[in-house]
């Protein structure tokens, strides 16, 4: 007896939504059910925001996170302090935002140095940085990269590059709020000893 299977529009959307990331092949199944059966769903409203939004939002001309025009809300801000918080992707920016606890401007490199994927310092937005301290009037950099190994290695490149140039500092690394130890790694909680305070 012949398999049978969904029609082949449907299989193409399954493939589609199977690229995202996170989505796997059965919630990319039902997430095209869904859309094709809910009375809810309004897959030509998502297929034209998806649309808007891939053609109208680029990377900032200056920082690299998201921008409608050339510069994005958060370099166009002019209050901005002159600490330059240094990220991996646009999509860390974001976060740090969200903390309040940061008011100065960001530089997005783009990833990370990684000599097994062929990711160099050419692949980075390493020589904005550059010109940015230059032309900004940096007094900090902050580097708020990954605490894996390639963003371990990318974090001491540019604290190499950047020394005598301006005060260069690394966001604190250890246990998060609400964590306990009994869940900690040894590395974390190296790094936690490394970066306590006095009370």
């Amino acid at each position: 007896m012949a398999r049978i299977e969904y029609p082949e529009a449907v299989l193409e959307l399954v493939t589609e939504l199977k690229r995202l990331p996170g989505v796997g092949p059965r919630s990319a199944e039902r997430i095209a059910i869904w859309l094709l059966q809910n009375p809810k769903a309004s897959p030509g409203e998502l297929a034209a925001a998806l649309l808007r939004a891939r053609e109208g939002v680029r990377a900032c001309t200056t920082c690299g996170f998201f921008a409608v025009e050339g510069h994005c809300s958060i370099c166009d801000h002019p209050n901005r302090e002159k600490v330059l918080c240094v990220v991996e992707q646009a999509t860390d920016v974001l976060p740090m935002e969200r903390s309040g606890a940061f008011r100065g401007r960001y530089h997005c490199l783009g990833g990370r140095l990684s000599p097994l994927d062929n990711v160099t310092p050419e692949d980075l937005r390493i020589g904005a940085l550059m010109q940015r301290l230059e032309g900004e009037g940096i007094e900090e950099v902050i580097l708020a990269l990954g605490a894996d190994v390639e963003g371990e290695a990318t974090a001491n490149f540019l604290a190499e590059m950047l020394h005598g140039r301006c005060r260069v500092t690394r966001i604190a690394q250890g246990l998060p709020a609400g964590g306990g130890l009994e869940h900690a790694d040894a590395l974390t909680l190296a790094r936690a000893l490394e970066g306590r305070r006095t009370l």
